[in-house]
């Protein structure tokens, strides 16, 4: 069972298009012949040292972040990067990364998230030139209003557990419905969370003052969530997509390793105001 690499990439490509992507980005095949064809496709939003340990010879790592953004001048054996594509090659396997493209495009990141937390997608949260469902972070509604402090512990109960957890802010008692998410750092978006008139917007890494700020100018109650749980949906969502398109010809799989950064969790016991 294979599939060639071009041909997969070209499904990719179509689905997360890479003039989707931010100017900044890395996107697309880092490492591989696209006159190739591979055995199996491995998902991950990080390709971490253990995530690539994962992916069998001749196999297909596509991953969400890039391996290959910032400050990055040598692929040598003898850099952490540069060791892992090493790794790769060695065992004829490809990296490919879908990142913002992934972001901006539908279904992508966001609905992928949205679809976890049971939204109905209305619209992007801030849609691009390309069209009101094409953009980063998504409106969705659920299928009835619950509490603020229910909608906090069903994303708990809905998303992959990590060390950083689910934190809210807001009305624990307030009806809520109309929700925006946007999976990854979304801090740049809370002006359209506001904008957007929602109940509720769920996004990862939000930092204090940009938090305390929207809080003070009565913007929507926040869920701030873990980075790498914010995006892992759309690991089964890139899975699925391959799958219905090889089918049995191209194993997929969803690397469930948690590659998000922070390994300790400490609550403390003390009490106090």
């Amino acid at each position: 069972m294979s599939a060639a690499l071009a041909e997969i990439i070209a499904v990719l490509d179509a689905a997360y298009p890479p003039a989707l992507a931010h100017s900044w980005d890395s996107v697309g095949l880092v490492c591989g012949d696209p006159a190739d064809t591979v055995d199996c496709v491995t998902v991950a939003v990080d390709p971490t040292a253990e995530v690539v340990a994962t992916v069998p010879e001749r196999g297909l790592l596509l991953a969400h972040h890039p391996l290959l953004l910032r400050g990055v001048d040598t692929v040598a054996a003898s850099t952490p990067k540069g060791a892992l594509i090493h790794q790769l090659i060695r065992r004829g396997a490809a990296l490919f990364t879908a990142h913002t493209n992934a972001d901006a495009a539908t279904p992508g990141v966001s609905d992928a998230l949205a679809d976890a937390l049971g939204l109905t997608v209305e619209s992007a949260l801030e849609p691009a030139a390309e069209g009101p469902d094409i953009g980063i972070g998504r409106i969705g509604r659920l299928a009835e209003p619950v509490r603020f402090a229910d909608f906090v512990a069903r994303a708990d109960a809905l998303l992959p557990r990590t060390t950083w957890g689910v934190r809210g802010s807001g009305d624990p008692d307030a009806l809520v419905s109309r929700i925006a998410v946007c999976g990854g750092a979304g801090d740049s978006l809370l002006g359209a969370a506001s904008a957007a008139g929602v109940d509720v917007y769920l996004t990862a890494d939000l930092r204090h003052h940009p938090a305390d700020e929207h809080r003070r100018t009565g913007g929507p109650a926040l869920v701030d969530v873990a980075h790498w749980a914010s995006e892992f949906p759309w690991c089964g969502q890139a899975a699925a997509l391959l799958s219905a398109h090889f089918g049995a010809a191209l194993p997929v799989t969803v690397c469930d390793i948690r590659t998000d950064p922070w390994n300790i969790e400490y609550s403390s016991s003390k009490g106090g105001l």
